[in-house]
């Protein structure tokens, strides 16, 4: 008898609009951070594979971007990606907020995921924003928009129903053998992972353009031997943004803002990876890099 006889692995998207919770349920199903979160909506801004290991099967949770109309070829290019993480799926959950009405965004989503003809799971996000009654509410609004597989409200900050919702999609996933090592939780290489913390610590409190505008790159690893004690990881890495008064808005007055980013991407680094770290950031201008092809290139999209 094989050891995986009954154990069960495949690949579910997670689709919402932007801002509807999904990265944070993804960190919530897999039990560690592995996707950014911050206030403002278009946070996400490549396909992240989470891996929730469960006892009786795998899960690869895929994160999308919140589709949403395009303003760049950034934007355009965030719209394909969802199209590709919604092809060759097992299930799909798609995320909406409990404290927001259903839009047309939800809507068209909802007709995009049909197409694929995988279950379609409606996940109620942020249940614990609102009332029993207004939830009890927003379920009844939900189901009359299709005949969901399931509708799970969930609350990925307080944990509430996620195992429940794991459980459920695995239930639909396929007969198979692990699909990565058993003690995986995602895909990502290191050095997106660290840039994906710097960039979450350069959100912090930027308001308008500026968050869309914000791209990072690591630039070099190294590690610098110590007398004593282990090596540490040095890191050196550039945020790049758009316009020249932009750069002046990131390094702050007196390159204070800089360095408290810096400080606050340095200890969730250091938290990631269990060691000491030494962060180099450099803050450089790339003209209008969302409408220029071969600057997303550069800058990895």
């Amino acid at each position: 008898m094989s050891e995986f006889e009954d154990f069960r692995a495949g690949f579910v998207s997670v689709v919402g609009r932007p801002n509807a919770g999904k990265s944070t349920l993804l960190n919530a199903m897999v039990g560690t951070k592995i996707a950014i979160t911050a206030d403002q909506p278009e946070t996400t801004r490549r396909v992240i594979r989470g891996i929730v290991q469960l006892e009786a099967g795998q899960l690869i949770v895929v994160d999308t971007p919140g589709l949403h109309r395009p303003r760049t070829l950034l934007g355009e290019r965030l719209n394909d990606m969802v199209g590709e993480a919604l092809s060759d799926v097992d299930a799909v959950a798609l995320c909406m907020p409990a404290d927001e009405p259903t839009g047309p965004g939800d809507r068209f989503l909802l007709d995009l995921v049909k197409k694929t003809g995988a279950p379609i799971l409606a996940v109620i996000t942020k249940m614990d924003k609102v009332t029993k009654d207004a939830l009890a509410e927003r379920i009844i609004e939900i189901s009359q928009m299709h005949e969901f597989a399931e509708i799970v409200p969930v609350s990925a900050v307080a944990g509430e129903q996620v195992g429940l919702l794991a459980s459920l999609l695995l239930e639909r996933m396929p007969l198979s053998p692990p699909l990565y090592p058993r003690d995986s939780v995602t895909d990502e290489t290191e050095e997106d992972r660290i840039a994906e913390l710097i960039r979450e610590a350069a959100l912090v409190g930027v308001r308008e353009e500026l968050p869309h505008s914000i791209a990072v790159v690591v630039d070099e690893m190294e590690e610098r031997p110590r007398r004593e004690g282990e090596p540490v990881l040095a890191i050196h890495a550039s945020l790049y943004v758009e316009r020249e008064s932009q750069k002046g808005i990131i390094i702050g007055r007196g390159g204070a803002r800089l360095k408290r980013v810096g400080r606050s991407s340095r200890e969730s680094i250091e938290a990631m990876l269990g060691r000491q770290v030494y962060l180099n950031l450099f803050v450089k201008v790339a003209k209008d890099w969302q409408r220029d092809p071969k600057l997303l290139g550069r800058l990895g999209f």
